[in-house]
C-alpha cells in the first residue's frame, strides 16, 4: 500500500502545532487556581497529614522504616503555605518558587525517598501513586513532570546515601514498575487534559465577548457621524449660545464614541487572552508610557491633571508595544477607578507612574491613592472574570495584563493596603542593546 505522505505531512503539522500551542506556549501555571483558602487547606494537610501518618506507620500499622525527624521536617514545610507574601501575591514569583520548591520536596522527593527505604512495600507503591496524581492536581502539568523525573532521582540518591538502594527496589520488580507508570501516565493525562479544558471554556468564552464588542462598532459609528452633523448645524450666523450648545453636545457624542471605541479594543484584545500576537519590537518605557498619557480619554481635565510621570532612569524592554500600550491603559483605567470610589476629587499626583530600574530589570509603576485592595482580593485580581468592581468591569483587564507580561518575559504583580491605595509592579527584561 503507498505511502500517504500528504497524510503523513498533514498529521506532522497538527502535531508540531499542538506541541507549540500547549507546550511551549501556554503560560506556566505553577500555582492551580490560587486562592487562600486552597492554599491554607494545602498547608494544613502537609503539617497535620505527615503527624497523622507517622502515627500510623510507626504505631499502629509499623513500616520498616519511618523517621520522625523527616517526617517533622516535611510536615513544618507546610507553614510555607501561611507566608503572608504568599497570601498577598500567589502570583508573584517569589510565592511561585516557593509553592513549587515545597510541594517538590514533600511529594517526590520524600514519597520516592521512602519508597526506597522501605523496600518498595505495598503501602508506599500505593503512597507514590496517589502522590503523583494528587502532584498534577496541584500544579502544572509540564512542572509536575519534571518535578516527578527530578523526584524520582534526587530521593534514589538520598536512599542511596542511607542504605545503599539507589532504584534497586523499584527495577527488581516489573509490576512496580508497571503500576507507577500507569499512575504515572493517568497524572499527565488528566493534568494536560484539565488545562486544555480551562484554556478552551475561556477561548469559548471570550470569543462571543469579543464579537459582541465587534459589533458595537457599527452604531458608534452612526453616533459619530451625528455628531459631525450637530458641529455642521452650528453655524456662524446663529446665536453664539445656541451654537455652543450645539458644538459642545457634538464634541460630548465624539468623544463618546471614541471612548466606547476603546473600550472595544480593549474586549477585542481579552478575546485572544490565550492567542495573543507573537510579535515583538524594542520599545523604549518612557516614550510608551508618555504616549500613553497623552492619548488617554480622560473624562475631565481633573483626572488628566492628577496623573503625574517620573523617569527615573529610561530602559528598553522587548514586547507587542500595541499589546503593552493596552495594559498600561487597563492599568490606568482601574487607578482612575480607585481614585473616584475614594469619594474625594483627584488632585495632582493621586495617581503616579514612575519609569526605573530594580535589581537589574526594568520596572514601571503605577500607583495611586484610591480605595485600595482588600487582602482576601488581591490573590484572585489576576484570575479571569474576577473583578473587584462590584458590578463593574469584565474582569479580564488585569488577566490581560498578566499575559502581555508574561509573553514579554516579565513579571506584574500588586502591594496595596485597604483605603491607602495600590502600586502595580511590572519588572521587564532589559532589551539587549541593537547591533550596529
Amino acid at each position: 500500500m503507498p505511502l500517504d505522505r500528504i497524510g503523513v505531512r498533514s498529521a506532522r503539522t497538527r502535531f508540531w502545532r499542538w506541541l507549540v500551542d500547549e507546550v511551549i506556549r501556554t503560560p506556566l501555571e505553577p500555582i492551580l487556581h490560587p486562592s487562600v483558602t486552597r492554599l491554607h487547606s494545602a498547608g494544613y494537610s502537609i503539617l497535620l497529614g505527615n503527624l497523622i501518618f507517622y502515627g500510623l506507620w510507626a504505631h499502629v500499622f509499623p513500616q520498616p522504616h519511618e523517621s520522625l525527624p523527616a517526617r517533622l521536617a516535611v510536615a513544618f514545610l507546610g507553614l510555607c503555605c501561611f507566608f503572608p507574601f504568599m497570601r498577598r501575591e500567589p502570583d508573584a514569583r517569589r510565592s511561585r518558587w516557593t509553592f513549587s520548591v515545597m510541594t517538590w520536596l514533600v511529594l517526590p522527593v520524600f514519597f520516592f525517598w521512602m519508597y526506597e527505604m522501605n523496600g518498595g512495600n505495598a503501602v508506599w507503591l500505593a503512597s507514590v501513586s496517589a502522590m503523583l496524581l494528587v502532584y498534577y492536581q496541584l500544579t502544572d502539568w509540564r512542572l509536575a513532570t519534571l518535578g516527578s523525573v527530578a523526584g524520582l532521582v534526587v530521593g534514589s540518591l538520598l536512599a542511596e546515601w542511607g542504605q545503599g538502594r539507589s532504584l534497586q527496589v523499584l527495577l527488581q520488580s516489573g509490576e512496580h514498575i508497571v503500576v507507577i507508570v500507569f499512575a504515572w501516565g493517568s497524572g499527565i493525562m488528566l493534568g494536560a487534559s484539565s488545562a486544555n479544558l480551562r484554556r478552551t471554556r475561556l477561548l469559548n468564552t471570550l470569543s462571543t465577548m469579543g464579537v459582541m464588542a465587534h459589533e458595537l462598532r457599527t452604531p458608534l459609528a452612526t453616533v459619530n457621524l451625528m455628531g459631525d452633523v450637530l458641529r455642521n448645524l452650528a453655524q456662524p450666523d446663529m446665536p453664539e449660545p445656541r451654537r455652543k450648545r450645539l458644538e459642545d453636545l457634538a464634541t460630548r457624542l465624539q468623544n463618546l464614541a471614541r471612548s466606547m471605541n476603546r473600550q472595544i479594543d480593549t474586549q477585542i484584545s481579552n478575546a485572544q487572552l490565550t492567542r495573543l500576537p507573537r510579535e515583538r519590537s524594542r520599545i523604549a518605557a518612557a516614550e510608551l508610557v508618555h504616549e500613553v498619557v497623552a492619548d488617554y480619554p480622560y473624562r475631565s481635565s481633573r483626572e488628566r491633571d492628577c496623573i503625574q510621570v517620573h523617569v527615573q532612569e529610561d530602559f528598553c524592554f522587548t514586547a507587542s508595544r500595541q499589546l503593552f500600550a493596552q495594559v498600561l491603559i487597563n492599568l490606568i483605567k482601574n487607578a482612575l477607578h480607585a481614585l473616584n470610589a475614594a469619594g474625594t476629587a483627584p488632585q495632582p499626583g493621586d495617581l503616579r507612574i514612575q519609569i526605573g530600574r530594580h535589581q537589574g530589570q526594568g520596572r514601571i509603576t503605577v500607583t495611586d491613592q484610591g480605595v485600595g485592595i482588600p487582602y482576601d482580593q488581591q490573590g484572585r485580581i489576576f484570575e479571569p472574570f474576577y473583578s473587584t468592581q462590584t458590578g463593574a468591569g469584565s474582569g479580564l483587564g488585569l488577566t490581560f495584563c498578566k499575559n502581555v507580561v508574561l509573553m514579554a518575559s516579565g513579571q506584574i504583580h500588586v502591594q496595596s493596603d485597604p483605603a491607602e491605595g495600590a502600586t502595580f509592579f511590572i519588572d521587564l527584561p532589559l532589551a539587549p542593546a541593537p547591533t550596529v
